[in-house]
């Protein structure tokens, strides 16, 4: 691996360390029913510490840090995953649709927690996404994943396109083939979608989730009709 790149990681892992805290490790745990791996960094910190190596990360070049970001991805520590995900959202502007393939890659075999998903799936793959739309079709191929994660992604990458109020049509597709998932975080995952898609398109959502109500998870059906009217939410919920 070039000198420059290690040299950066050894530099991240290290001001990971100083700012770990006592109290943050022995909390970390809490937030995942699956083991995960931490330094034990605040998220605020760990924010800090990656726009600190922004200008490096600029000189590098988007190329030469999405390897960089890859290192971290592959520890499976989640304040090095957040970090990667903040340099890798950070050269949004450059995104090629070719770089589907990488994330493709990455979300496949490196991500394993909500969290980690939640944030590059949110700002990345919704950027990616909003540049090129034609990956949709792509997520449309996750949702029959073995993997968890990459069912949940297939939902949360459209968080951000959702609350801008586009690609509706493609974002009830998702949610009709997640429908029946027994995984509580997949079903967490396209409730938040919907919720998400009905800040600009209530009605629409609300007639989607009054069609499936009956054999819509009760979880994920909550997190669709959370900022609904109350007069929607009672005959959504109404048995």
């Amino acid at each position: 691996m070039n000198i420059i790149l290690t040299n950066l990681i050894n530099s991240v892992r290290s001001d990971l360390k100083e700012n770990s805290d006592e109290q943050t490790r022995n909390n970390f745990q809490r937030f995942f029913k699956e083991e995960v791996k931490y330094h034990g960094v605040t998220l605020p910190k760990t924010g800090r510490i990656a726009k600190k190596y922004l200008q490096d990360i600029d000189k590098l070049g988007k190329t030469r840090t999405f390897e960089l970001c890859e290192k971290f991805l592959k520890s499976g520590y989640c304040e090095e995953a957040f970090i990667a995900c903040d340099f890798v959202f950070h050269f949004r502007k450059e995104f090629k649709v070719e770089d589907f393939k990488l994330f493709d890659k990455w979300i496949n075999k490196y991500i394993s927690n909500w969290a980690v998903c939640d944030t590059f799936c949110n700002h990345s793959m919704g950027a990616i996404i909003e540049r090129y739309p034609q990956i949709i079709e792509k997520l449309k191929l996750w949702v029959k994943s073995k993997n968890r994660w990459v069912r949940r992604a297939a939902a949360v990458s459209l968080i951000l396109p959702a609350r801008r109020g586009i690609f509706l049509k493609d974002i009830f597709e998702i949610a009709e083939t997640l429908l029946l998932d027994t995984d509580d975080m997949v079903q967490k995952g396209y409730g938040w979608m919907l919720k998400e898609a009905s800040k600009t398109h209530q009605s629409q959502v609300f007639d989607f989730v009054m069609k499936y109500r009956l054999q819509m998870p009760r979880t994920a059906l909550r997190y669709a009709i959370e900022k609904m009217p109350a007069d929607m939410r009672s005959k959504v919920m109404k048995k």
